[in-house]
């Protein structure tokens, strides 16, 4: 395809886990390459789509484990299109929210190789579709903002919590388990009520997906002790309160009862 020649590289979405969750292009994209740099997250269903004798090769980054530093990834990726490959850096979710893509454009721009964007699902859209919940809502939540919870070992999480405490928006913390706490307690003191609904979604879109509903001061017990080691999205404000079917309620009654999944 006129895309995708060789010495290309394309940063592609592999959206939040689901292999039907790909659009087209980025499924034609991954057969057309021959070589996959892949996040961690990105999921067997996704990389099957490959090509035959395409390499894969694994450069994820996980809480605390990394297999290549950012500078690393950059540097083999440029190689690789120099070295006449079509190159796909997949990247999971959508490679423009908290993936580190300008990085990557940066670094094949000053070595003169064409790079381009293939979009993804979010984990913000997809953990809204399994709760059968609409992250805005007219009269109620007027705005939508992502952030992302990790910082560097012994950094502080710095945001803007008075920004962010907005009632009338829904906010979704990207990577925010580890910082239930910090998140819970810094929106309460900027003026967020204690009662904010929130759920938070593990794995969204994948079979081991689970979810739970609590509400803002509760939200570090839930974390602490519903959630597995998959990745976890936080979703904030009174738009979660609606498309509850199936979620499970946890409120101050039900501290002392097991927590159960959706």
């Amino acid at each position: 395809m006129s895309d995708f020649p060789e010495g290309t590289v394309w940063l592609v979405g592999a959206g939040p886990g689901d292999p039907e969750l790909l659009t087209r292009k980025a499924e034609r994209l991954i057969g057309m390459a021959t070589v996959v740099f892949h996040d961690a997250l990105v999921g067997p269903g996704v990389l099957e789509m490959a090509a035959p004798g395409a390499r894969l090769v694994h450069v994820g980054k996980r809480s605390g484990r990394h297999s290549k530093d950012q500078g690393t990834i950059d540097r083999l990726i440029v190689e690789a299109a120099l070295a006449g490959e079509r190159v796909v850096r997949l990247k999971g979710g959508d490679p423009a929210i908290f993936g580190r893509a300008t990085e990557e454009l940066d670094a094949c721009h000053a070595a003169g190789v064409p790079v381009r964007i293939c979009p993804g699902v979010t984990a913000a859209s997809a953990a809204a579709a399994s709760l059968g919940a609409s992250l805005t809502l007219r009269g109620l939540a007027r705005k939508l903002t992502f952030v992302t919870a990790h910082a560097r070992a012994g950094e502080v999480l710095d945001l803007d919590w008075a920004t962010l405490a907005d009632p009338e928006a829904t906010l979704a913390v990207y990577m925010g388990k580890a910082a239930a706490t910090d998140v819970s307690r810094n929106l309460i003191a900027a003026g967020l009520p204690a009662d904010t609904p929130v759920a938070l979604v593990e794995s969204a879109s994948l079979p081991e997906e689970r979810h739970f509903h609590t509400r803002l001061d509760l939200l570090p017990l839930v974390a602490r002790t519903a959630l597995g080691d998959g990745p976890a999205l936080l979703l904030i404000g009174r738009a979660l309160a609606r498309g509850r079917t199936f979620v499970p309620r946890i409120d101050a009654a039900a501290l002392g009862a097991p927590i159960t999944a959706g």
